[in-house]
């Protein structure tokens, strides 16, 4: 059988199991187990799968967006310790842009302290937290994304392009070492892409699950930004760590 039509096998299989063991892809191709372990990394670099041990998950669905409340539920804790730690990084008197993630929201509590700050955002539910915390607060004004809460379209981008930022913080759907950080809509792509290029020092928050994932639509590749984590899962770490800075806060 032809890589090409190996590959197609693994693929449907996930299609149907979302799990597979490579003793079953041995049996199933008819192939050494060193040839479907070849097959699964070939996969995984191009995004279509996340190896783990003993098989391969299906990476998750390229254009699926979760609401705002999906998101927060999950890794909670982890979130709050990226977020203290990004927040460190912060000194008096920057201005800097927080965009709609949910690991964003959770600085907002630790950037009282923080003297003669300024903060941009794109996320209507920011802002709000930022003024109860008596954060000096500039909103971009633009269409409203009921999943996110993020303000999007042309005036955003257009206000947007004409700030600077000293930082910049942001949560990300997927990243990967070869296709780069991403998230599933376009529109929220392109205003996180201006973000980071407006920005001396640009960061993404995330959790571990978001290693070796890809979604629909580029930010930027894994050069753009440092990442700040709970962890980078082990079988990932080199590769990402040949690209950028990752800063761990649980080792």
């Amino acid at each position: 059988m032809l890589t090409e039509e190996r590959h197609q096998a693994i693929l449907a299989r996930l299609e149907q199991e979302e799990i597979v063991k490579v003793s079953e892809l041995i049996q199933l191709l008819d192939a050494s187990e060193s040839t479907i372990r070849r097959d699964l990394q070939e996969l995984e670099d191009k995004g279509f799968l996340v190896r783990i041990h003993g098989g391969a998950k299906k990476s998750q669905q390229l254009g699926f967006e979760p609401n705002m409340s999906e998101k927060k539920a999950k890794f909670q804790t982890e979130k709050q310790k990226i977020a203290r730690a990004a927040a460190q990084t912060i000194k008096n008197g920057e201005v800097i842009y927080l965009d709609a993630g949910t690991t964003t929201l959770e600085m907002i509590p630790f950037l009282s302290s923080i003297t003669a700050l300024k903060v941009v955002t794109n996320s209507v539910k920011h802002a709000s937290l930022l003024i109860d915390h008596g954060i000096d607060t500039m909103i971009l004004g633009g269409t409203i994304k009921i999943a996110t809460n993020a303000v999007l379209g042309i005036n955003a981008g257009e206000q947007l392009r004409k700030l600077r930022f000293n930082r910049c913080f942001m949560g990300m759907n997927g990243a990967h070492s070869e296709a780069g950080f991403t998230t599933p809509d376009p529109e929220e792509a392109l205003i996180k892409q201006i973000a980071l290029e407006h920005s001396q020092q640009a960061y993404v928050l995330l959790d571990h699950s978001k290693f070796q994932q890809t979604t629909f639509a580029q930010v930027a590749f894994i050069e753009g930004a440092t990442i700040i984590t709970d962890y980078c899962p082990k079988n990932y770490l080199a590769k990402f760590r040949a690209k950028t800075t990752i800063m761990e806060v649980i080792q």
